[in-house]
């Protein structure tokens, strides 16, 4: 809940949301569901979608490597969440609780590195909001 360095961002990591894409998607297979192509799918266009809007919001440039080190080490409650739908069921107002909790813990990290990253300042709804459409979208993989 505290807010990050902006330090943190000057080493962007590319193996580690890979390795969390692989789990979500080997948790999801678990599941019966083979949606691999749709994670590197998703997970391409939402980059690409938050690199043009946060390159347009923030005042100095903006990484591609930024971009998809923070969706994707963000992405780690929605791996939990994934491995949960092995034995539990996410279609009840559990899961509904659960999913929603999930996603907001996803867009609510990753909004704060990209603010804290970006400088930009009381500009962290305004990042959250399409964060957490594109964490909704993963979200709905997990539940269908």
């Amino acid at each position: 809940m505290k807010s990050a360095d902006q330090s943190i961002m000057q080493d962007t990591d590319l193996a580690g949301p890979l390795v969390f894409c692989m789990a979500f998607g080997g948790s999801l297979l678990l599941t019966g569901k083979i949606h691999f192509g749709y994670i590197y799918g998703i997970g391409l266009v939402g980059c690409l979608a938050m690199y043009c809007l946060l390159s347009l919001m923030s005042l100095g440039g903006v990484s591609v490597g930024t971009i998809i080190s923070v969706l994707g080490y963000c992405l780690l409650p929605m791996v939990f969440l994934s491995f949960s739908s092995i034995v539990l069921s996410l279609k009840g107002i559990f899961g509904l609780v659960l999913v929603s909790v999930t996603v907001l813990w996803c867009s609510i990290s990753a909004s704060k590195l990209f603010v804290s990253a970006l400088q930009m300042d009381s500009q962290q709804l305004l990042v959250a909001y399409p964060c957490a459409l594109v964490y909704g979208v993963f979200a709905l993989l997990t539940v269908f």
